[in-house]
């Protein structure tokens, strides 16, 4: 399999437990396991793999620590890279909803990277989500607020996806 890296941002720890979630399902050591507060974006030179995760704030906004670190990476070349998203909301923000998925696909366009398993949008309910490209969400999104009973199955589905795409 191929070198995996998760980088992460984080206010309260919800992204980190989903980041560990990640990374227990995709057998990925806690060394690679990256808080984007305490690292740079050319650490991820060193992986084939990056999967990116952050929160949504405010009014649909990308957690702090990660909009930082993704203007490091979008001055990189990402070519040859596979990314794969993660993020986590409050389905109860219906017009922003998990937005910071959407934001890291965004930003990261003109990379070059490989974007790699999307999610279905099936048993989400929101109006409006920049996650949401053509009806598909381009990454996993999570919500810890109100179907805290969704989130391991749906990491474990994300996962596989991520196992098929990697292999």
């Amino acid at each position: 399999m191929k070198k995996i890296g998760i980088f992460y941002g984080t206010t309260t720890g919800s992204t980190l437990e989903v980041a560990e979630m990640i990374a227990r399902e995709l057998n990925v050591n806690p060394q690679d396991v990256h808080d984007v507060a305490r690292t740079a974006p050319s650490d991820v030179a060193g992986y084939d793999v990056i999967i990116l995760g952050a929160s949504t704030w405010g009014a649909g906004d990308l957690q702090e620590d990660m909009a930082g670190f993704l203007d490091g990476l979008q001055s990189l070349d990402l070519e040859g890279k596979e990314v794969a998203i993660f993020g986590c909301g409050d389905e109860s923000m219906a017009d922003t909803f998990c937005n910071s998925v959407g934001e890291i696909y965004h930003r990261l366009h003109n990379t070059k990277a490989m974007f790699i398993a999307p999610f279905s949008n099936d048993g989400y309910h929101y109006d409006h989500s920049a996650s949401d490209v053509n009806g598909m969400i381009v990454g996993l999104c999570i919500d810890n607020v109100n179907h805290p009973e969704k989130t391991e199955a749906r990491v474990k589905a994300w996962c596989e996806e991520i196992k098929k795409e990697c292999e």
